[in-house]
C-alpha cells in the first residue's frame, strides 16, 4: 500500500506539471490568433475621382449654355490627421482635371488677336465649346465619424482648390464655318476656388465655387467691349480611395 500511495501521490504533481507545459503554448497561439491587428496610425481618403457637371456664373447678356458640360477630376490628396482619434485631418494633394463648357460665346481668331461674339439664335451650329485641362492642388481640412476599424463613416470636407491651366481648346462647328484654337492665352492661367464634400461611404456630393474668372481682363466682348466675367461652378459626385 506505502508504495502505491507514494506513486500516486508522485505521479499527480508530475501530471499537472506536464500538462501545463504542453497546453499553455497552444493557448497562447490561439490568443494571439484571437487579437486584430489595428492601424492605430490609419489615414484616410487618400486618392480620389470625381464626375461633375459644370456651370457657367457671371454670364454675360445673351449668353447661355448649350449641350452638357461635363469635368472629370481625380488625383491623390495627402491625409495628415491632426488630433488623437485622427478623425479631423488637414489634406494636401495633387491632381488632374478636365473641364468642357458648351455655350454660346463664339471664339475666334483674326491676325493673332482673338474675338468674343455671342451667337445669334438663327445661326445654325452643331458643337460650340471650349475645354480647359488644369494641374491642380487641393487643400482640405477634414471632418468625419471614421476609426481604425470603420470603413464607412460620414464626411465633411472643405477647403480651397488652386489649378493651374497647362492647356485649352476652343471648337466650333457650324455656320459659315468650323473654327478650332488651341491655348488661347486670354484664359487666366491661374484658376482657384472653394470646394465641399459632404457624404457617406462611397457617395459624396461635391462642389467647387470659382473665385475668379475664366478669363482675364484682355478678353472682351466684341459687341460692347465688356469684360467677359464667366466663372465656374461645379456640381458632382466624389469618390475616395484609401
Amino acid at each position: 500500500m506505502n508504495w502505491r500511495l507514494f506513486y500516486i501521490l508522485f505521479s499527480i504533481p508530475v501530471y499537472a506539471l506536464f500538462g501545463q507545459v504542453t497546453e499553455s503554448p497552444i493557448s497562447e497561439t490561439k490568443k494571439k490568433d484571437s487579437i486584430a491587428v489595428v492601424d492605430v496610425a490609419y489615414r484616410e481618403d487618400q486618392f480620389y475621382a470625381s464626375v461633375t457637371y459644370n456651370l457657367l456664373a457671371n454670364k454675360p447678356d445673351g449668353v447661355s449654355q448649350s449641350g452638357f458640360s461635363s469635368g472629370f477630376h481625380f488625383g491623390f490628396i495627402r491625409d495628415m490627421p491632426i488630433n488623437k482619434r485622427r478623425n479631423v485631418a488637414i489634406g494636401l494633394g495633387l491632381g488632374l482635371s478636365a473641364n468642357s463648357y458648351n455655350q454660346t460665346l463664339q471664339i475666334s481668331e483674326v491676325n493673332g488677336t482673338f474675338n468674343y461674339t455671342v451667337l445669334d439664335d438663327d445661326l445654325s451650329f452643331s458643337k460650340n465649346k471650349f475645354t480647359t485641362y488644369l494641374l491642380e492642388v487641393p487643400l482640405e481640412f477634414r471632418w468625419r465619424t471614421s476609426t481604425a476599424v470603420d470603413f464607412d463613416f460620414w464626411r465633411i470636407y472643405t477647403g480651397l482648390k488652386l489649378g493651374y491651366v497647362f492647356y485649352n481648346t476652343s471648337k466650333y462647328a457650324g455656320e459659315p464655318s468650323d473654327i478650332k484654337l488651341t491655348n488661347i492665352d486670354e484664359l487666366n492661367v491661374l484658376q482657384y476656388g472653394l470646394t465641399l464634400s459632404v457624404g457617406y461611404s462611397n457617395i459624396n456630393f461635391h462642389m467647387y465655387y470659382a473665385l475668379n474668372p475664366i478669363f482675364d481682363d484682355s478678353a472682351k466682348l466684341n459687341s460692347a467691349n465688356d469684360d467677359i466675367t464667366l466663372s465656374a461652378v461645379k456640381i458632382g459626385l466624389m469618390f475616395y480611395i484609401l
